[in-house]
């Protein structure tokens, strides 16, 4: 358990009001319906790319049970470096095998995961909740990914995700070998735990094929010069968040997230007679806004879904516009949302996948500094979604924050 000390406890040396600290969105996934039209969607115009499956049909007690449900299997896909930023599951032989109904019809994410600093912090979050009554589905080590994690629910049923220690695609696009898979743990484990670099020699030595696991590197034609590099499509997806929620218990999402989980609160917005709550973990203005349910029906969103939208970020404004011209080409719906749903974001497309979620792309997001203070919204840009200029003036964080490291393609 953490060391708990006056007014807080000990986090790597420093006090904190909980045994852990969020750090960023390190990835998110989504209930599919329809498995071929939505790797149509996030694989093949998106560009994540996939890095292992799961097959969900040896779960079931009897295979009848998923008889003609379609694609059994689960899709981990990443645009950078980490195992998986994105994960696509089968709803429909998820729900046919959920036989302790403990999944939420309306949480079609299946999950919403937040990197903490260490594996210390997994293993007190996982005390703490346990402390405070937080519930969580399982803690332990999941294969594939190797990340270590605990699954506390929010009070909608949403499953989010604590976690450290992803694994990591490198230039030859591999990953991790399933003759490595004996490193999965369904409990929390007892510490300290050794270092990867030891799992990876114990299987060096038991003769493992390290090269074995999946390719995802892409191939295919790349017509399109994208900052001097040619790609198979006009934009390049560099990072992924805000992720956004509604919610029919503001009082109780906000309690979660913001005392329970640490989020910062940003700012409030009120949008036609409706609060809305924007909170940070980081620098960004936002990684996670959460919106009254009252605003799904308004804004025309799926009524199957407590999902608001979930952010994609492309690299620049002009991959943005670009963006949303190639996609409207190859048939993706496009709206625009009023940008006072958006603060701290400037210019923003939403293009809605085949189950009606809402991807939010845009390529800029405020930075909050030492001082916790967002941007005035009377000192921001003001967007006109029926005129996008051709180029637009830099503001004092353009191009700040969390930067991509890998190459693009």
């Amino acid at each position: 358990m953490a060391t708990q000390i006056d007014e807080g406890f000990d986090v790597g040396g420093i006090r904190l009001e909980r045994p852990f600290k969020i750090r960023r969105l390190g990835h998110f996934g989504f209930y599919a319906n329809d498995m071929k039209a939505s790797l149509r969607f996030y694989r093949d115009l998106l560009g994540f790319q996939v890095t292992d499956t799961l097959d969900f049909g040896p779960r079931a007690k009897n295979p009848a049970d998923v008889e003609g449900l379609g694609d059994t299997n689960g899709y981990f896909l990443r645009y950078g470096t980490d195992h998986h930023a994105f994960v696509l599951f089968p709803w429909k032989v998820r729900k046919a095998i959920d036989y302790n109904n403990v999944l939420v019809d309306t949480a079609t994410m299946n999950q919403i995961t937040w990197q903490v600093g260490s594996l210390q912090e997994v293993r007190n979050a996982t005390s703490w909740f346990d402390e405070i009554g937080i519930k969580y589905g399982r803690t332990g080590r999941d294969i594939p990914g190797s990340n270590w994690h605990v699954y506390p629910s929010d009070p909608d049923g949403r499953v989010n995700e604590l976690f450290y220690g992803i694994e990591q695609i490198g230039w030859d696009g591999l990953s991790k070998p399933q003759n490595m898979y004996d490193h999965k743990f369904m409990e929390a484990p007892e510490l300290p735990y050794m270092r990867e670099a030891e799992e990876v020699r114990i299987a060096r030595t038991a003769g493992v094929d390290l090269t074995a696991g999946t390719n995802s590197l892409e191939d295919g034609d790349a017509p399109f010069d994208v900052g001097g590099i040619m790609l198979p499509r006009p934009f390049k997806v560099t990072g992924i968040g805000p992720v956004g929620l509604f919610t029919d218990d503001m009082d109780g999402a906000l309690s979660f997230y913001a005392d329970r989980l640490g989020f910062t609160p940003t700012e409030t917005v009120d949008w036609n007679g409706e609060e809305c709550h924007f909170l940070r973990c980081a620098t960004e203005h936002h990684s996670l806004a959460l919106y009254p349910m009252a605003l799904r029906a308004e804004l025309g969103l799926t009524e199957k879904s407590t999902n608001m939208s979930f952010g994609v970020h492309l690299n620049d404004y002009a991959q943005l516009k670009n963006a949303v011209s190639w996609l409207k080409g190859q048939g993706v719906q496009i709206r625009y949302f009023p940008p006072e749903l958006f603060p701290g974001m400037d210019y923003t497309a939403i293009a809605l996948d085949p189950d009606g979620h809402a991807i939010l792309l845009y390529y800029y997001m405020e930075q909050v500094g030492w001082d916790g203070r967002p941007r005035p919204a009377d000192q921001r840009r003001v967007i006109d979604n029926e005129n996008w200029p051709e180029t637009l003036d830099a503001v004092s964080d353009t191009f700040s924050g969390e930067q991509f490291m890998g190459p693009w393609g």
